[in-house]
């Protein structure tokens, strides 16, 4: 069985719509003994990522989430939740991934938020099976994730070379929304989900 986290914060309707796509048994869940007894987990996230964090704390499941020895996916702000910190909000994250998250720098030319369609290129590992260097996903955020040792895939947008996806031990992050990102992010989450 597959869980969503359920915290008042994701993008759940499209994630529930591609894993309906992929023919996935899922539960949208925010109770910890589900959450534990999953096979995999999503963290999906959209918005603020402090308001994001305060309800996972509020609700008892940044502990549940460290503790997972399966394979765990966060999405977007799900993912920079995992890293030590994010400039938004002051915030202090997880700390799965060795990872600060910073403010995209204004750059003449380049529109922030970067939204949109955009390649990602030095990838590795099982994640990204069958995925050709510079594919195409899709992006919405404000904020990223520096370049890391979790580094998995990165970016570019404008001058800023970043992390567009992450991994460490059984937790994996994309800053892309695999969900929304067509053919390549279908494959992307079945990668996960055969992890």
């Amino acid at each position: 069985m597959i869980a969503i986290i359920d915290y008042a914060c994701g993008n759940i309707e499209s994630v529930r719509s591609a894993l309906g796509r992929l023919g996935c048994e899922y539960e949208l869940t925010a109770d910890p003994a589900r959450i534990s007894a999953a096979d995999k987990v999503l963290l999906p996230g959209v918005g603020n990522a402090a308001e994001a964090m305060q309800h996972l704390r509020e609700s008892g499941l940044t502990e549940v989430i460290r503790g997972l020895r399966k394979p765990v996916l966060g999405i977007c702000v799900g993912m920079q939740l995992m890293c030590l910190t994010s400039e938004e909000g002051l915030t202090e994250g997880m700390g799965l991934f060795d990872c600060r998250v910073r403010r995209f720098l204004p750059e003449e030319g380049i529109k922030v938020p970067h939204m949109g369609w955009n390649t990602i290129g030095n990838l590795e590992g099982k994640l990204f099976k069958g995925i050709p260097e510079g594919a195409f996903v899709y992006f919405v955020h404000s904020f990223r994730p520096d370049l890391c040792c979790d580094t998995i895939a990165t970016c570019r947008h404008g001058s800023t070379l970043f992390s567009a996806a992450l991994k460490y031990e059984n937790f994996y992050g994309t800053q892309f929304h695999p969900e929304k990102s067509g053919g390549t992010g279908a494959q992307i989450l079945q990668n996960f989900l055969a992890l």
